[in-house]
């Protein structure tokens, strides 16, 4: 039989490590400020993928007053999708302490998508690394909690 004190620190390091692989969750102001993303966890038959929409524009309306679109989408039938509330990261999976990655970035300002690794050596501070092939060919940017 199990003694209680080897139950406790079982249940203590799930508690931790669930706590560790979803420390990214949140809503997130990226680099530039002009957006707010909220990563969100999801359970799939792979485990558990992260993914991240946008839930804010500092500007959602075109000068005509009219709401942003995806406009630079390479899909025709995606360009007349609105940009807030556009899903923009997909599949990231936690590695390990602080590091996710194997997902995808899409960047609504240019049409293009990105493989993505996400290290959180802060807290409130994620560093998002998207790269086409390999990870020394691409752009890192910080984003920072929203409190």
């Amino acid at each position: 039989m199990m003694s209680r004190l080897t139950y406790l620190f079982i249940c203590i390091s799930i508690i931790c490590f669930s706590q560790e692989k979803n420390d990214i969750k949140g809503i997130w102001l990226e680099e530039e400020g002009q957006s707010k993303i909220e990563i969100f966890s999801l359970e799939t038959d792979e485990g558990t993928m992260f993914g991240g929409r946008i839930i804010w524009l500092e500007e959602p309306l075109t000068e005509e007053g009219e709401r942003k679109l995806d406009k630079e989408n390479p899909d025709p039938e995606l360009k007349n999708k609105p940009i807030l509330g556009l899903l923009i990261m997909k599949k990231l999976k936690y590695k390990k302490y602080g590091y996710w990655s194997g997902g995808s970035i899409y960047d609504a300002r240019s049409g293009k998508t990105y493989s993505l690794e996400i290290s959180m050596d802060e807290k409130d501070v994620l560093k998002l690394r998207g790269y086409f092939g390999i990870s020394l060919i691409g752009r890192t940017t910080t984003w920072t909690r929203v409190k």
